[in-house]
């Protein structure tokens, strides 16, 4: 009896491949979709820009390879020094306000207010909104001479200019657009806030701790990884900005170059003077510039960012 039980499996054995091998090829079945994007729709792009940067390429004629022609042509390039100016000004100092802004707006919040879900909501919505052209073209209305900031002002006996047209305040008023998108760190500064027991707030008040205190000593301490990760993301995100200085500038970066985002220098290099091989080499010290940034962030982070363990 025993004999013909092994038998039978041994038979049954052999007939298919042992279920985790059959499961394995349905995963590979189902994944193969998203391996042929990330081959076909980014892989390939990455690795073709990173040749075309070494070549001359104006999308009409075969690239040709010129070493580092395009390397060592940013050297010389007075505009590309004018746009990274521009951009390292956006980033540093709209990133440390909207994330002031939204810390300010969480600690509001999780005080415990009534209608909680409509206002993450509402205070959410502008991330979802900030960098879509509708948003764009309302802002350059809004900051124009004869728009709604201006027509505020009046009430106040306040003479407006055209704060879009102006060199002086023309970026000001992008890093105003950048602030107010401070929903979605907002949301994660609440989830954070969320996760610290409330035991330590009360044993500092019994101590005597003012809330500046506890904020210093309790909040800021705790919330040092969700500030961290915040950080990171917003400095990447602003380094991308595009649609707003092209949509406000007319795709220009005016007035006299002081909306010339990085990003925006890059797409009239590329698509205006079809200078394709240069604008490739452009991406890839953008991408050196951010892993830089990101990497100096991980370095001080040591210093400053807590975490349980």
């Amino acid at each position: 009896m025993l004999s013909a039980i092994g038998e039978l499996q041994r038979l049954s054995a052999s007939k298919g491949s042992p279920p985790h091998k059959r499961d394995n090829k349905a995963a590979f079945l189902f994944l193969l979709p998203w391996f042929a994007g990330l081959l076909l729709i980014t892989a390939g792009p990455v690795a073709a820009s990173f040749l075309l940067g070494f070549t001359d390429y104006n999308l009409l004629q075969p690239p040709e390879f010129n070493g580092l022609d395009n390397w060592t042509r940013m050297l010389g390039d007075e505009r590309l020094h004018g746009s990274l100016i521009v951009t390292f000004k956006y980033v540093l100092i709209s990133v440390p306000l909207q994330l002031a802004a939204a810390l300010g707006l969480a600690m509001l919040l999780d005080r415990g207010l009534r209608g909680l879900a409509f206002y993450r909501s509402a205070f959410y919505l502008p991330s979802l909104l900030g960098s879509s052209v509708a948003i764009a073209v309302l802002w350059r209305q809004l900051f124009g001479a004869e728009g709604l900031f201006n027509q505020f002002l009046g009430f106040f006996g306040i003479s407006g200019q055209g704060w879009i047209s102006d060199p002086d305040t023309a970026l000001s008023t992008l890093i105003v657009l950048n602030v107010w998108t401070f929903g979605a760190p907002m949301v994660i500064f609440l989830a954070g806030l969320r996760q610290i027991p409330t035991m330590y707030y009360e044993a500092a008040s019994v101590d005597g701790a003012s809330k500046w205190l506890q904020f210093r000593r309790i909040t800021m301490p705790l919330l040092s990884p969700i500030i961290f990760f915040n950080l990171v993301l917003q400095i990447i995100h602003a380094f991308q900005s595009f649609t707003q200085a092209f949509v406000v500038s007319n795709g220009t970066g005016g007035p006299s170059d002081s909306t010339l985002f990085y990003t925006l220098y890059l797409y009239q290099r590329g698509f205006n003077n079809f200078d394709m091989g240069y604008a490739s080499a452009l991406a890839w010290l953008l991408l050196l510039i951010i892993a830089a940034f990101t990497a100096v962030n991980f370095w001080a982070a040591k210093k400053w960012v807590f975490y349980d363990d």
